[in-house]
């Protein structure tokens, strides 16, 4: 069945306008800016022509409050005298009177007639009046019943005050207009700035994102928050950087220190197995040397997976109320044969009671690690001392020996997997049991640091110390 290729759609300028994150901040700006505008325009319009009206209204109410209280107190007649006198001191015509009697007949005024009544009891009328000068206006009208039963029509013109209205709306409505390409042109303007600081951000992650690792994100003098997240960027590279190199450096280390063990158990086996002799005890020699290579092996590999098990935090389910004057006293116990074997000795000193909330297996891990460090590392008839004791907020356990001692640049190293210093080199090891002990410290919220024990300057020894949170 033939089929046909169908061209990728690319989306135009114009989606790629609206779908832009600093579109969309800059739209929102421009409608608050817009927002705003409309707000101040109702304000201004509101305290002009508003007001224009509201005074209108209010003279011709009290204009027609004062014809009627003077109707009732002196009569019809009187009242039209009034209309009639007010229509001659109005030069300019603006002025709008109706009387009419009970029945109906006009007495004073210059409108024609009442306009015709309308539901509700609202008594303001607006009317269309023609000029012959002038043409035509509008006009607001006031129509009051008296109590005798006579109606009185007071208005005014307001033809100029609804021209100024409508200038005034106009200019509103062009300064509305002015608002709204200002905004939008704000809001272009933005989403410019926005696009010219984001730049540099997304090309480097396309970089990164195409293998190139070494890129940062180059950062202003502006120091503002686009600054502030370049620099944490930078960081989180440098810091995959750096963890990358750990990952390459341990890949390295297994390969190192595994191939040692796997080929002596190979060649081992190999040579038991191309031996004539047919003696068992030589086979079985061969198999159990292999069988202790090979458990070597093993031993390294659970040791890696128990350090990540411990730094994923996979191990917080075990965490329960313990005494570690108990755990310690057990690790002294253990490692004290050891240190007796081996013509040295053992000092302890710690207080009754020292309670805790952690995992009781991992803790027993770290003391007993740190004390066959100190166990390997001290000469024989040295003197190894454990002690713990509490500080503040913190119980601090520091395990001391009079070997070698680290050096200052060894010191920022140790803790990381598969190292070992030069004086390290010719013992038995992995370099995983300090990485382990960093591991455990860290997940039960405390800190790892190292210290000479002030032996001689041959023998400075080390004093390794961590602290863990006291229990609550």
């Amino acid at each position: 069945m033939p089929h046909t290729r169908r061209r990728q759609q690319h989306p135009g300028p114009l989606w790629r306008l609206l779908s832009s994150a600093g579109f969309r901040f800059a739209l929102l700006f421009a409608v608050v800016f817009l927002a705003a505008g409309l707000a101040f325009a109702g304000v201004l319009w509101w305290g002009t022509a508003g007001t224009l009206e509201r005074q209108t209204d209010s003279a011709i109410r009290a204009d027609a409050m004062a014809l009627a209280e003077r109707g009732r107190d002196s009569g019809l007649a009187v009242l039209a005298e009034a209309v009639e006198e007010r229509l001659a001191l109005d030069a300019e015509g603006l002025s709008i009177y109706l009387l009419l009697d009970p029945s109906g007949r006009r007495l004073a005024g210059n409108l024609a007639a009442l306009p015709p009544p309308r539901s509700g009891d609202s008594s303001w009328y607006r009317l269309n009046v023609e000029h012959e000068d002038t043409g035509p206006g509008e006009a607001r009208l006031l129509v009051l019943d008296l109590p005798d039963g006579s109606k009185l029509a007071v208005g005014r013109e307001v033809s100029e005050k609804g021209r100024l209205r409508a200038l005034l709306t106009e200019g509103l409505a062009w300064a509305a207009g002015a608002a709204l390409f200002f905004a939008l042109l704000g809001a272009w303007l933005m989403r410019r700035a926005l696009e010219r600081r984001l730049t540099p951000a997304a090309t480097t992650a396309a970089l990164i994102a195409g293998g190139d690792l070494s890129q940062r994100v180059p950062l202003s003098l502006h120091d503002d928050e686009f600054d502030r997240l370049g620099a944490s960027m930078n960081a989180m590279l440098d810091r995959i950087a750096h963890l990358m190199d750990g990952v390459r450096g341990v890949s390295d280390a297994i390969a190192h220190d595994l191939r040692t063990p796997i080929a002596r158990a190979r060649n081992g086996l190999e040579e038991a197995l191309l031996s004539e002799a047919d003696d068992p005890a030589t086979l079985r020699g061969a198999i159990e040397r292999g069988i202790a290579d090979l458990d070597n092996v093993t031993r390294v590999f659970q040791a890696v997976l128990r350090i990540a098990e411990v730094e994923a935090g996979a191990r917080r389910a075990a965490f329960a109320p313990l005494d570690l004057s108990l755990l310690l006293a057990d690790a002294a116990e253990l490692y004290g044969a050891s240190a007796e074997a081996r013509g040295q000795t053992l000092n302890t000193l710690w207080p009754e009671s020292l309670p805790l909330v952690g995992d009781r297996d991992l803790l027993l891990q770290v003391v007993a690690n740190l004390l066959d460090n100190a166990v390997k590392f001290t000469a024989p008839h040295g003197t190894i001392v454990l002690s713990a004791w509490r500080e503040a907020d913190w119980v601090v356990v520091r395990v001391a020996d009079e070997g070698p001692g680290l050096s200052a640049q060894d010191r920022t190293r140790v803790g990381e997997r598969f190292f070992r210093a030069d004086s390290a080199r010719t013992t038995p090891g992995s370099g995983l049991g300090l990485s382990l002990v960093r591991a455990v410290v860290q997940l039960h919220g405390g800190a790892l640091w190292f210290e000479d024990a002030g032996g001689p300057p041959g023998q400075p020894g080390l004093a390794v110390l961590f602290r863990l949170p006291v229990a609550a």
